[in-house]
C-alpha cells in the first residue's frame, strides 16, 4: 500500500510533553467495531470491556539507553549520540549512533565523560559492524550485570523525538516514562499505553472479573524511526526481543475458549501475541525475536480488543490500528481526536479499539 496513504496532520500543540495526572484521567476514545466513536476516561476502562476478558500487558522495564560521549580515533575526537536498540550478547548493543557516518568499524567509543584523560565514570567500547538498518554493534568493555550496572549510572531516559525535540529530560521523567508494573530490564521506550495503569485502575478492573496477564517484548529504538519507503512493502521492521510463558499462553487460550476477549494493552503486546498465535488462533510459547508488520489486509489471530495511544502520521503504528479497525475508521477517529483536543503520542491520551472483524 501506498504509505502516504495513513498521512495526516497533526497541530503542533496536539502532541503531550507531560502525560495526565493521574495518570488514569487521561481521556479514552472508543471505536466500535462499526466504527462507531464514543468518548471516554480511561478509569472507566472497565466499564467498556466485560467479566472475562483479560487484558495482556506489557511488563518490560525501560532503561535509561541514551549514551552521550565522544568517538576518539587517535588525537581526533567527536561527540557522539547513542541510542540502544536491541542486545545483542552479554557484552554488546544493537545501537543507532549519531553522526553515524562518522563512526568506522574498531573505532572506539567513551560514554559518560567529559571528553577528558578522566576514566571515573565512563563506558567505553569498541564499534563493530554496522547492520542494514544502519544499526552499529557496540562491544562494550564491560559485560553481564557490570555492564547493566554501568548503563545504568552512565545513560539517560531516551525520550521520543517528539518530545526531546521540545524539552529536555528531567528526573520527573524516569517515573513518567516506566509503567507501575515494568519489571523486566530492556526497553529502549515505554509500552505507552499501559502508562495510564494505576492500582486504582486495577481494583476496578479485578472488581468486574476482568484478568490479566503479563508478556514481554523489549521495545527498541525503531519504534521512532520513520517510514522512508514510498510503499508499505518495501519497509523493513526491526527485530525487537520478546517473551511469552507457557503458562501465560495456556491461560489465554482459556480465556478465549471460554468465551473471552483478548485485550492487548498497546501495540507491543498486541505484535508479540501475534508472532506467538498459529493458524488457528492458539497462542504458543514465544522467546525470541519478531519483526512483525501489520498493515491493512493482515488476519488478526489471537487479538479482540486494543487499547493504545494515538501515534505518528505515516508511522508502522497508524498502519497497524488501520489495520485492526479499518482505514477510513481510523482517519475518522484521529479527526475527531485532533477536533476536540485529544493528546497525542507516548505522554498522551488513549483509545480503546474494538476490532472490525470481531468474532
Amino acid at each position: 500500500m501506498r504509505v502516504d496513504l495513513f498521512d495526516f496532520h497533526l497541530p503542533d500543540e496536539s502532541i503531550a510533553l507531560r502525560p495526565a495526572s493521574p495518570r488514569d484521567s487521561a481521556r479514552m476514545l472508543c471505536v466500535a467495531p462499526d466504527g462507531g466513536l464514543s468518548d471516554a476516561i480511561v478509569r472507566d476502562l472497565a466499564a467498556q470491556l466485560q467479566p472475562g476478558d483479560a487484558l495482556v500487558f506489557n511488563d518490560t522495564r525501560v532503561i535509561p539507553a541514551q549514551l552521550e560521549g565522544f568517538r576518539n580515533r587517535g588525537d581526533n575526537q567527536v561527540r557522539v549520540s547513542a541510542t540502544l536498540h536491541m542486545r545483542s550478547g552479554p557484552d554488546r548493543w544493537k545501537a543507532f549512533v549519531r553522526p553515524g557516518k562518522r563512526i568506522k568499524p574498531g573505532d572506539r567509543l567513551s560514554f559518560g565523560g567529559d571528553g577528558s584523560a578522566c576514566l571515573q565514570g565512563v563506558l567505553d567500547a569498541t564499534a563493530g559492524e554496522r547492520g542494514e538498518g544502519g544499526e552499529i554493534e557496540l562491544i562494550f568493555d564491560l559485560s553481564g550485570p557490570a555492564l547493566d550496572e554501568a548503563i545504568m549510572a552512565t545513560g539517560h531516559i531516551p525520550l521520543p523525538p517528539y518530545i526531546a525535540s521540545k524539552r529536555g529530560e528531567d528526573a520527573q521523567d524516569r517515573k513518567d516514562y516506566q509503567t507501575i508494573y515494568a519489571r523486566e530490564d530492556g526497553a529502549v521506550a515505554a509500552p505507552t499505553a499501559g502508562l495510564h495503569f494505576t492500582d486504582a485502575l486495577f481494583a476496578s478492573l479485578d472488581a468486574r472479573g476482568i484478568v490479566r496477564h503479563f508478556v514481554t517484548l523489549h521495545v527498541g529504538a525503531g519504534t521512532f524511526l520513520p517510514v522512508k519507503a514510498d510503499d508499505t512493502a518495501e519497509h523493513r521492521m526491526h527485530s525487537e526481543i520478546g517473551h511469552v510463558s507457557a503458562e501465560t499462553a495456556a491461560a489465554l487460550n482459556q480465556v478465549r475458549a471460554s468465551g473471552g476477549r483478548i485485550v492487548s494493552v498497546g501495540t507491543t503486546s498486541l505484535r508479540l501475541l501475534e508472532s506467538a498465535a498459529d493458524e488457528n488462533g492458539t497462542i504458543q510459547p514465544w522467546s525470541g525475536p519478531t519483526d512483525i508488520f501489520i498493515t491493512p489486509g493482515y488476519r488478526f489471530r489471537a487479538v479482540d480488543v486494543l487499547m493504545t495511544n494515538f501515534h505518528l502520521p505515516r508511522s508502522t503504528l497508524f498502519m497497524l490500528v488501520s489495520a485492526f479497525c479499518g482505514l477510513e475508521t481510523m482517519r475518522a477517529a484521529y479527526d475527531h481526536a485532533i477536533e476536540t483536543g485529544y493528546r497525542f503520542y507516548s505522554y498522551g491520551d488513549s483509545s480503546l479499539l474494538f476490532r472490525s472483524d470481531q468474532r
